[in-house]
């Protein structure tokens, strides 16, 4: 599992788009997210450097934990 470090999720919206943004590309992913402490954690075949270009392109500033 990867983790990142993702600044700026508030609220479930966050949540489900972080994980629509993911599993768009990789279906099969595994996503959770903690929002306490601003983490996302992925299962998934992406690489990390996909996966951070995915949800920065939601608006997130986000880098691996």
């Amino acid at each position: 599992m990867q983790v990142f470090n993702v600044e700026g999720m508030s609220c479930g919206h966050c949540v489900k788009a972080i994980t629509q943004a993911v599993q768009a590309k990789d279906p099969a992913a595994s996503v959770r997210v903690d929002l306490g402490a601003k983490e996302v954690g992925i299962e998934s075949v992406l690489s990390a450097d996909q996966v951070i270009a995915l949800i920065s392109e939601e608006g997130y500033g986000v880098k691996l934990a």
